[in-house]
């Protein structure tokens, strides 16, 4: 057996406080680092009752807890696990300690060696860290409302422009002030898709936007964008191919979407003859999407920056430019939020391939008849409003009035409202409207959503049109709904009277 003068000998210049005590609780040994850490000499704690070195409210419940670790069997392990415990000081200060426990037998007799640790530091260290997570987290809140309220109010002003512009254009005749109002469109459009590609960089920096990941078919989306990218692609004089898929692939499809909206729009734009690809490639597990080019290409030392924001090759500060350079710092972040990575490979002056790699689901189904080298659905002149009754939520002034002369001047006959308690004693008083359009957020909580349940409440499905610049994946529940189309802030004259076309003249039994 190790006897307690030897025991004193290898203890008395160990890093922790070492503290002895026997079966009655009185102290037999301290070390140096104990007489330190407490602040009393070794002849005042030498047989004093280890509970002198507790705040009094812990000594009663120290005692029995010393006498339980005896009487069930002393053994190696830490003290008060899961609590917060303290010592205290000779001058009356307390500080939080860590315990463990070690038995000694000398003698027939039972001894406890306590190693004890000051982790006041540490605690502080932590309470630094919650503090951070907590700022931190207050930080991206703010940044959410801010971010909220931004993408409400700035898209109003550019929401207003559009609708007038629009206004103006169906009643002006001259051809020069027809050109005027067509480059003012250019100049509206151009501002609304930097202001929305900014949102898109702020909200992924805030992590407002979270992926929804399930499995879903791409031959859905990849129409889409066939139909979609067509015109642009026959515009600039270059064939677009766009390879229909029956792979299924566990990812999120707006995310994704949005991704070779981006790759597409960048392809086309600096190409200037030949072709866009889209292929899907299956490999094992996985099926690879590459969007392929036959543009300017990038040179090796590019590459690495090319996805930075704000970074475009051989475009200098005073040059007029085709966009900001953040479409590829998006995709690279979005790409990042579905657990995947974006590939460049690309050569200059012969073109370049931008891929993403998604999990593959082992599930496959007949891809529908479909030609990628069809001709995209015309989009037919809107007709022409013939007394319709439009009753118009919205309650931005300037958008308001926007609104109200555009529908006015085709045709429509339009009682515009500000709110929803408004729109519900219009209703009761005149009778359901033939369509609602309504703002999704008309203030006090209330949402134009909950607008349209209320109106629909006489089993009576009203067509309506839900305007909003809120672009989270709450919105997609919202465009399931029968008889409805959502459309998103700032939305142009065209777009809303396509609408509304659509609503009121449906072709067999629409559902938007």
């Amino acid at each position: 057996m190790l006897s307690l003068s030897m025991l004193g000998s290898v203890l008395e210049w160990a890093p922790d406080a070492i503290v002895v005590i026997d079966e009655a609780g009185h102290i037999v040994f301290t070390n140096r680092q104990m007489h330190l850490l407490f602040g009393h000499s070794a002849d005042t704690l030498k047989g004093s009752d280890i509970e002198m070195l507790l705040p009094k409210r812990f000594r009663d419940g120290h005692q029995q807890h010393r006498q339980r670790y005896a009487a069930k069997g002393a053994r190696v392990r830490p003290m008060g696990s899961g609590m917060d415990l303290f010592g205290l000081r000779a001058d009356g200060t307390e500080f939080p300690i860590e315990i463990s426990l070690s038995p000694i037998h000398e003698d027939g007799r039972l001894l406890v060696a306590a190693a004890i640790r000051d982790v006041s530091a540490r605690i502080a260290a932590e309470k630094q860290v919650q503090e951070a997570h907590k700022a931190a987290d207050r930080a991206a809140s703010t940044k959410s409302r801010f971010l909220a309220t931004a993408s409400h109010d700035l898209r109003q002003p550019l929401q207003s422009l559009g609708l007038l512009n629009g206004t103006l254009q169906r009643l002006v005749t001259d051809p020069i002030a027809l050109e005027v109002l067509a480059q003012q469109a250019q100049s509206i459009n151009s501002m609304a898709g930097l202001l929305n590609t900014l949102l898109d960089i702020s909200k992924l920096e805030s992590g407002a936007i979270q992926p929804q990941m399930r499995d879903f078919a791409l031959d859905s989306l990849l129409i889409e964008l066939q139909r979609e990218f067509a015109p642009l692609a026959e515009a600039r004089h270059l064939a677009l191919r766009i390879q229909i898929s029956v792979e299924q692939v566990h990812s999120d499809p707006t995310l994704l979407g949005q991704i070779l909206r981006n790759l597409l729009t960048n392809a086309i734009k600096f190409t200037h003859t030949g072709q866009v690809m889209l292929r899907c490639e299956t490999e094992g597990d996985s099926v690879r999407l590459e969007v392929i080019d036959t543009g300017v290409g990038i040179a090796p030392e590019h590459i690495s920056e090319i996805c930075d924001e704000f970074y475009q090759v051989g475009i200098e500060a005073q040059q007029s430019r085709e966009g900001y350079g953040l479409g590829l710092s998006i995709v690279r972040r979005l790409a990042t939020l579905l657990h995947t990575r974006l590939d460049i490979h690309s050569t200059l002056g012969a073109g370049s391939t931008f891929s993403v790699r998604l999990p593959r689901v082992r599930r496959r189904r007949t891809a529908p008849p479909y030609s990628p080298t069809a001709e995209p659905t015309p989009i037919n002149e809107t007709a022409l409003g013939t007394g319709q009754r439009i009753l118009l939520v919205e309650d931005d002034a300037s958008v308001r009035d926007a609104t109200r002369l555009l529908l006015k001047i085709s045709g429509y006959a339009v009682t515009a409202v500000t709110n929803a308690t408004e729109a519900l004693d219009h209703a009761t008083r005149e009778g359901l409207p033939d369509l609602l359009i309504t703002d999704y957020h008309l203030g006090r909580d209330k949402t134009g959503v909950e607008l349209l349940h209320a109106l629909r409440s006489q089993a009576v499905v009203l067509p309506a049109i839900v305007v909003s610049g809120d672009t989270s994946h709450a919105m997609r529940d919202i465009a399931r709904l029968d008889a409805l189309h959502l459309l998103s802030k700032p939305v142009d004259a065209n777009a809303l009277l396509k609408a509304i076309s659509e609503l009121l003249h449906p072709k067999g039994d629409a559902k938007a």
